[in-house]
């Protein structure tokens, strides 16, 4: 393999340095023989940066489609054993001799180690993380949702257009057939025109500021470093760490954050949806409005696709009609997902747009979307992967960066979609929302949760 020599500092003067309220600045792109390059058969050396639960999830994957696990890096040393130990469990070659590191920049100086890189960090990290590996030349992996705020999304899209890397955000229903099934037919005009979406089943809120008290941080667990850019607050057993930073807006931005890049997937590639025109907010001081979804999306007419609204219901369920399809399925127990309503039928998938069912006009109930002869026809457009670690991998070794379905583009967009949403919730009002512009033209004071503002301490 051939690999990156630059130097960390090299490339990081020309990012951590502008990470404060403004933007990344003009990319340093590293291109041709500077870049990651793998041959097509060669083994992957992976790095994995944030090795808790969803991190090591995707890593198993991962070395079980043939990557070979070069490092580990994370604040806290007791997450780093958890992952070196699930990578000896599947088997992972040379695992044992994987170095480990407690902060990303001494993984950087070491950058010729490895070729690719698994980000599986809490959000806040995201898009610093992905900035630097990305200039290094590192093919990118990184979980949902690709950035903690919009602007980082934006920068991100914008970076992968030029940098000579692959990119892959973890979406992991953008693989199944089930999902590219619903995209080829609804694209085909099955269900006719869609102009209602319902989600439920995945709150919306999150807590701003921080906890009280203070208790001893850990052995082994930088905690400074582990807030990284986002302001530092006292270590709390048991409320950031692990997994629990979901809960707050300074490192996760909740439930519909956490879910979107999932559930809005499928309606943003079958419809052709955009930015949201505008954004309504159905909570207020903490509580939801009886009746009606937490957030809506409003897209606007796209040619001659019909506007669209998305109701992420987030407490209680969808009006009773729009369930009736599935309490014919699940009677009384129906699980939460998406269902898309057409003049002609309606899709329904779950959280990850997997296990679509469909119902046309004068079918008596739901079918699975796979094995529906209403719509066999319709031909097969979207190629069948399955696997969406794998997908990455292959690209990453053909340097082929079209053979990712959710590359950081792609991933971008959806990003920027599910925290338009979070900004209506932050800012607590309705937003008439500019996405190109990203800003709310009625809501000024939402720029502070667009252009997030960084503690630098880590960055450089």
């Amino acid at each position: 393999m051939k690999r990156n020599h630059s130097s960390r500092r090299h490339f990081l003067k020309t990012s951590a340095a502008t990470l404060g309220a403004a933007a990344f600045g003009r990319p340093l792109i590293l291109s041709g023989a500077e870049a990651a390059s793998t041959a097509a058969n060669s083994r992957l050396n992976l790095a994995l940066v944030g090795c808790g639960g969803q991190g090591r999830s995707v890593m198993k994957g991962l070395l079980a489609g043939g990557a070979n696990l070069a490092a580990l890096c994370d604040p806290d040393q007791a997450m780093i054993e958890k992952a070196r130990a699930d990578a000896l469990n599947s088997g992972g070659e040379a695992t044992k001799d994987a170095q480990a590191y407690e902060d990303y920049r001494r993984l950087l100086d070491k950058a010729s180690s490895f070729d690719a890189v698994l980000i599986g960090t809490p959000d806040h990290w995201h898009a610093h993380l992905c900035t630097v590996f990305m200039k290094a030349g590192k093919h990118v992996y990184c979980e949902k949702p690709l950035t903690h705020s919009v602007a980082e999304a934006r920068r991100l899209r914008e970076l992968s257009r030029t940098c000579n890397v692959v990119t892959q955000m973890g979406n992991q229903g953008s693989a199944s057939a089930s999902l590219r099934r619903c995209t080829e037919i609804i694209r085909a005009g099955a269900l006719g025109p869609i102009r209602e979406i319902y989600h439920w089943g995945v709150g919306v809120t999150a807590s701003e500021g921080s906890a009280a008290g203070e208790d001893p941080v850990p052995p082994g667990f930088n905690w400074d470093l582990w807030v990284g850019p986002s302001a530092l607050r006292p270590y709390k057993k048991d409320v950031y760490h692990p997994f629990r930073w979901r809960s707050w807006f300074d490192f996760g931005n909740g439930g519909l954050a956490d879910i979107c890049c999932h559930a809005i997937n499928l309606p943003m590639r079958a419809l052709d949806l955009s930015y949201p025109e505008k954004i309504v907010i159905n909570v207020h001081d903490g509580k939801q409005v009886a009746g009606k979804a937490a957030v809506e999306f409003h897209f606007p007419a796209r040619g001659r696709l019909d506007p669209v609204a998305l109701h992420w219901q987030g407490s209680g369920l969808p009006p009773a009609d729009v369930l009736q399809p599935l309490v014919e399925v699940y009677k009384d127990k129906i699980p939460g997902g998406l269902m898309i309503l057409g003049e002609k039928g309606c899709i329904y998938t779950s959280h990850w747009n997997t296990g679509g069912l469909i119902r046309l006009q004068g079918e008596p109930r739901l079918k699975d979307v796979l094995h529906h002869e209403a719509t066999r026809a319709i031909p097969e457009s979207l190629p069948r992967i399955g696997n969406h670690g794998q997908e990455w991998l292959d690209a990453c070794r053909s340097q082929d960066k079209t053979k990712t379905f959710s590359d950081f583009d792609t991933g971008g967009l959806l990003t920027e979609i599910g925290l338009a949403g979070v900004l209506g919730l932050r800012t607590g009002k309705n937003l008439d929302w500019d996405g190109e512009q990203m800003r709310a033209t009625n809501a000024p004071e939402s720029a502070r949760f667009v252009h997030t503002e960084y503690r630098t301490k880590w960055l450089s």
